[in-house]
């Protein structure tokens, strides 16, 4: 769904304004939070015509006929329309529409998405899917065309592959923003013409460049990396990260995710070192239904980021203004001034921001936290199911890690989970063995991690080992969603548990699915490419609820556990990650032994 643009209506916008025609609708009585002027503006009214802002001002009396809709603010803050500047719809385990269903209740009314994920099933049909869902939805949802699938070539099989000459095709197409997060930051830091390719491709189309330099490290390699032209970075973790981005002429993104804790850390360059907060964006990266329905969006952002001592007006500006202007979009969102589309959201709290009423384009979708229009479902064609292809039944067997011969222990490299974040920690452990296979350690946190590859039914299986989750119990849990790759990933204790569970997802066509002692606890069907359901978002999250609850029950305490499980096969963010090529070191970019 769309508005006729800005130019196209002016001459009905200047006579409201004039008051020589009437508004469709006029907003009386509210406190203009001005993000361009940084101010807080009472007694202020809008008058809104063809889903645009007229005028606003003192007193719209003037712009309202006998059919002009009037909305009694009573004294509430007129906010503009909140955006995510980055985000993966994928991780919320929905269609887009039904994200949008999820998100819009808690203010939020432009979405800025990189469907990587599902490109690296589906390939190039498959973000068409996620555009033109995008397309038909009520709010503003702009995509940026995945720009690094396989995401590290050489060390993972994806189950596609994007070319330059796809990423030149989906430029072209109406709600393409910009390329996605450049993730090959080695790539770029090294002159690959692929990367630089559609670097130069996406400038050239006049759109924005997604970064993603998840090194700690701040030497030559992120200079280079700079230099190559990535628009944003959201891998910060630091305030040095946020400072080295801003420096070199990055937004620096600050994420709040149902896993991801990096505003408190970075904001601090804001609120303690007096960086200019301009190029400052606030964003979510991935949020899981749950979250999205039981704790908000980036209303939750907002809360967060006003409580780390940001101002209200300037965390604001932090997730309107400032993303609006970064896509190059201020004309149209982003703020509450005469052209721009009407959304509008009326609250009467800044600092424990809860939405009343949220106003896109002019018409009112929800009030009091709840929906009050209808958008109806998104119908995703057979091809984007039926996605997972194991090539066999698998059985505990499939999980065993054979010993070097002779040896009665081993020294294993073993991955390190780091709660409410996205690296991880390469870590070693001592492992005993027996029988010539060797055993995990679970006094000492340390189970079972496998790639199950599911794109070209290889059969083939990838045995490590990982610490973090601290589950105490018989159990496994699969997911189908692991990002970037997305095989198959199975956690778990017990072999024949895992076997189970991997099977199960098989059988399902993907999702989530935990297990304990041969009993299914819970299960999160994701059909849509192993990654997305095709029912109502309230009931994914209700399931998603359960699935959480059961990783607990096997002994799990991580914060939002589910999200550090699915990156684990993210080979492009360090230290250390597991393939279907082996394990790799992400800080060197390179495959390596499970024994040392």
């Amino acid at each position: 769904m769309s508005i006729p643009a800005w130019h196209e209506v002016a001459p009905q916008l200047v006579d409201v304004a004039m008051g020589r025609v009437p508004a469709d609708t006029v907003i009386k009585g509210g406190k203009w939070v001005n993000v361009y002027s940084g101010e807080i503006i009472p007694d202020t009214d809008i008058a809104i015509a063809a889903g645009r802002i007229a005028y606003v001002g003192p007193d719209a009396s003037h712009a309202i006929g006998n059919d002009t809709e009037v909305i009694e603010a009573g004294g509430r803050y007129m906010v503009p329309g909140l955006c995510d500047g980055h985000m993966h719809v994928e991780s919320g385990m929905v269609t887009v529409t039904e994200f949008a269903r999820a998100v819009i209740p808690h203010g939020t009314t432009s979405m800025f998405i990189d469907p990587h994920e599902i490109a690296n099933v589906l390939g190039l049909k498959g973000v068409r899917l996620m555009h033109d869902d995008a397309a038909s939805l009520p709010i503003n949802v702009q995509v940026q065309v995945p720009s690094c699938v396989p995401s590290a070539p050489g060390l993972e099989t994806a189950g596609a592959e994007l070319t330059i000459e796809d990423i030149r095709e989906a430029l072209t197409w109406p709600q393409i923003c910009g390329l996605g997060e450049m993730m090959n930051f080695p790539g770029v830091a090294a002159n690959d013409p692929k990367m630089l390719g559609e670097i130069a491709a996406t400038q050239m189309a006049g759109k924005t460049v997604g970064g993603h330099f998840a090194s700690p490290e701040l030497g030559l390699m992120f200079h280079g990396y700079a230099a190559g032209g990535p628009a944003d970075d959201h891998e910060g973790t630091c305030k040095e990260d946020a400072t080295a981005r801003v420096r070199q002429g990055m937004r620096a993104m600050l994420r709040l995710g149902s896993a991801w804790y990096d505003v408190a850390s970075q904001v601090k360059a804001v609120t303690e070192d007096g960086l200019d907060p301009r190029n400052f964006i606030l964003v979510t990266d991935d949020c899981h239904s749950g979250t999205l329905v039981n704790d908000g969006h980036m209303n939750r952002v907002l809360r967060h980021a006003i409580a780390q001592g940001l101002k209200p007006i300037t965390a604001i500006q932090m997730m309107t203004l400032n993303t609006a202007q970064h896509f190059g979009m201020e004309r149209d969102i982003g703020s509450i001034a005469p052209g721009r589309q009407a959304d509008i959201v009326l609250t009467r709290e800044l600092v424990e921001f809860e939405p009343e009423l949220v106003m896109a384009r002019g018409k009112v979708l929800a009030e009091n936290g709840v929906l009050t229009v209808d958008i109806p479902p998104a119908n995703y064609p057979d091809f984007a199911k039926g996605t997972i292809h194991l090539g066999k039944k698998l059985a505990a067997a499939d999980f065993d890690i054979s010993a070097p011969e002779g040896a009665n222990k081993v020294r294993a490299r073993v991955i390190g989970v780091i709660e409410n974040q996205a690296p991880t920690k390469a870590l070693e452990a001592d492992l005993k063995v027996a029988d010539g296979l060797v055993e995990m350690d679970g006094p000492n946190d340390v189970c079972q991690i496998a790639l199950v590859e599911r794109h070209r039914a290889t059969g083939d299986v990838v045995n490590a080992f990982v610490s973090g989750f601290g589950y105490d119990k018989p159990c496994a849990v699969a997911s189908s969603v692991a990002h970037d790759s997305h095989h198959m990933i199975v956690i778990g204790t017990n072999k024949a548990d895992m076997a189970l569970a991997a099977n199960h997802l098989g059988k399902v066509g993907g999702g989530v699915t935990v297990f304990s002692e041969g009993v299914e606890l819970a299960t999160v069907e994701l059909p849509i490419a192993g990654l997305m359901s095709d029912e109502r978002a309230e009931v994914v999250a209700e399931k998603a609820d359960k699935m959480v609850a059961a990783m607990q029950a096997c002994g799990c305490k991580l914060n939002n556990a589910y999200m550090q499980h699915s990156l684990l096969g993210l080979v492009v963010i360090p230290e250390l990650r597991i393939s279907d090529k082996g394990l790799v070191d992400v800080t060197k970019f390179e495959k390596v032994d499970l024994f040392l």
